[in-house]
């Protein structure tokens, strides 16, 4: 192991100062190793900067005592003085993203890539807004959907290997987005998935775990999509292992994974399949490349999870290096506004022939705004069908009826209601009644798609991350979570001998190379955790998106046993009473999660930590729990 996973963003260094590791990994000359050297006293000069600039040797024990937005944001500049470089990102949230600025809102639990921008958004929605019906008038939101999902009746193997490129409209999508990703059309296969948890599920629903048995994972959280590929591996034979994180910086337990990866003599060739992840997407811990390399070594097939990583993080992957055998990413469409999207999975042509058919469900067509609106003459269907089709409208009374187009809407609450990523909500899913008469409206289809301009398919939001590129993405999302990281450490209870800080944090602290996802919890003045969904409920008073989850797979040496009682908890989800291997609930630790996306800008990060700091009030909790007590407001659905 000589590089850690997406270091290809070093490229970006402070200071221009750190090589691309892909091929220092690979060439281990001179060269390289002086590469190294310099890269690494790159990356502590950056950390030694980020700890001295900032108020150095200065805590904050009261909230009304933190510098102001303005004061901050001078030192900010004087740590990263290149920051100014990525003022583009600026331009492009206030030209482009208006809504984030007149809705004062801070999102901070998106995680995916972002498909439209609301300006073209809103344009899209005055074009299709004529035609909505006049029963149901237009809402005054521009969440024009661009498309909708409707499920396909094909397996997984069928559909990679006969299924074609599907209509127009997604053979234009899946070319851009395969573009963006830079993966080779003439190496993968790609089919849109309801969301992410329907990618996870498809490839155990079609794995041959009969011959290749085993199924290992690297997960430092509880993870639904995870869960469900696990729940359906199982029941089809699969044996499970899982990776293990060392406490206290959560960094992969490598003596124990290497030993579960590595196939001994005797063992037959073909291991199973190894699900990895890059970073973590709750504590922003980055993972070596390495590891699929020595998985694909050993027998084992290789499912590269990369819905955590930037935008342009997947330039500096190097599909020419490494060739996982899947691929699965999510695509939200508007950032800050329109949560809804789908899930990607990319499948190794040359894998495709040794997958299972199977019987689930997961694959989705994508259909133009404007079909969605058109009502079939026969209106004969349920009304819940109907409300579906019309996903721009809303009643009169302004009760939305445009959530989404569901075969079981219940169900795929249940699946989205705990994160807003691409597969949160599901982007509307119809009932397969228009699969069944598509030849009699082949015609009208393919004039609908025509609509849409050509089929000049214009992701805006792609664009302008294309426009951007890697070095200002990582960049700008390298200074403001480090900094935010640096800030949340200086926040201190007052009065304590102890120096008891106000936020623990999991996982990397100040690192060039941490990931834009933060892992955190907040402790009162008497030492006490306050809970991460109570966190949640009063930053949503703030107007502060934030997520909340659950840290497991920890492993404590015996120099941590003592602390390890203190932190672990018994988590109230109890998902291993839904494994056959155990009966008790798995201990975790529930966090407050945040992730930037390209578009957090300093008040997003500055806005975050006063709010923060206002739990230095020992009574700030009780004063706000009345408040929600008295409003009656005892939940937040999260």
């Amino acid at each position: 192991m000589h590089s850690p996973g997406l270091r290809g963003a070093t490229q970006a260094c402070f200071e221009g100062c750190c090589p691309n590791p892909i091929f220092g990994v690979l060439e281990l000359d001179q060269a390289n190793v002086k590469n190294r050297s310099t890269s690494s006293t790159c990356r502590h000069d950056f950390a030694a900067t980020t700890n001295s600039s900032f108020f150095p040797n200065t805590q904050f024990t009261n909230h009304e005592s933190i510098p102001s937005l303005q004061e901050s944001f001078v030192q900010f500049i004087k740590a990263y003085p290149k920051y100014s470089e990525t003022a583009q990102v600026d331009q492009i949230r206030a030209n482009e993203y208006v809504h984030l600025s007149e809705s004062n809102h801070v999102c901070l639990d998106y995680i995916g890539v972002g498909l439209f921008s609301q300006s073209q958004s809103q344009s899209q929605y005055i074009s299709t807004s004529a035609i909505a019906s006049s029963s149901y008038p237009p809402s005054q939101k521009s969440d024009c959907p661009v498309f909708g999902l409707t499920y396909k009746s094909v397996n997984l193997k069928s559909q990679l290997l006969h299924g074609g490129d599907g209509s127009k409209l997604e053979s234009a999508i899946k070319k851009r987005i395969m573009d963006f990703l830079k993966i080779s059309q003439n190496d993968y296969s790609m089919v849109f998935t309801a969301n992410r948890s329907s990618a996870f599920k498809l490839v155990a629903e079609s794995y041959p775990f009969q011959s290749s048995r085993k199924l290992l994972t690297v997960y430092d959280h509880e993870n639904e999509a995870l869960e469900t590929m696990i729940n359906t591996s199982e029941k089809r034979g699969a044996s499970v292992m899982e990776a293990e994180f060392k406490w206290p910086r959560l960094r992969i337990h490598s003596a124990k994974l290497k030993k579960m990866i590595v196939r001994k003599k005797q063992q037959q060739k073909h291991r199973g399949l190894f699900v990895f992840p890059l970073q973590s997407r709750i504590t922003g811990t980055s993972y070596y490349y390495q590891w699929m390399t020595m998985a694909q070594e050993n027998g084992w097939h290789v499912l590269l999870d990369a819905c955590a990583l930037r935008p342009k993080d997947m330039d500096s992957f190097g599909f020419s290096l490494f060739h996982p055998d899947f691929l699965i990413c999510s695509f939200y469409k508007v950032f800050g506004e329109n949560p809804t999207g789908f899930g990607c999975l990319f499948v190794k042509k040359s894998a495709a022939p040794n997958l299972e058919a199977s019987t689930g469900t997961g694959i989705v067509s994508l259909i133009p705004a404007k079909q969605l609106l058109r009502f079939p003459e026969d209106s004969s269907g349920t009304d819940t069908e109907l409300e579906q089709i019309s996903k721009l409208a809303t009643y009169p009374d302004g009760i939305d009826i445009s959530s989404s187009l569901a075969t079981s809407v219940t169900e795929q609450n249940k699946q989205n209601r705990n994160s807003k990523e691409g597969d949160q909500k599901d982007a509307g899913l119809k009932e397969n009644r228009l699969e069944d008469s598509e030849k009699g409206e082949s015609n009208e289809k393919n004039k609908t798609v025509h609509e849409l301009g050509s089929l000049n398919i214009e992701c805006r939001c792609l664009d302008q991350v294309d426009s951007l590129g890697l070095r200002v993405i990582s960049s700008r999302g390298r200074y403001l979570i480090n900094w935010l990281v640096s800030a949340l450490m200086k926040l201190q209870h007052p009065n304590r001998l102890d120096n008891a800080s106000l936020v623990r944090i999991y996982g990397p602290k100040v690192k060039f190379d941490r990931g834009p996802a933060l892992a955190f919890d907040i402790y009162d003045w008497k030492g006490e955790k306050v809970e991460p969904v109570l966190v949640q409920k009063l930053a949503d008073r703030s107007n502060i998106s934030l997520g909340n989850a659950v840290l497991n797979h920890i492993w404590f040496s015996e120099k941590y046993e003592e602390e390890k009682q203190r932190v672990m908890e018994r988590n109230g989800k109890e998902r291993e009473k839904k494994r056959t291997k155990s009966k008790n609930a798995e201990p975790g630790i529930t966090v407050v999660t945040i992730a930037l996306t390209f578009l957090t800008n300093f008040e997003d990060v500055y806005r975050l930590w006063a709010f923060v700091a206002q739990f230095l009030d020992a009574d700030f909790v009780e004063k706000e729990r009345w408040r929600y007590t008295a409003l009656n407001q005892n939940t937040i659905e999260v």
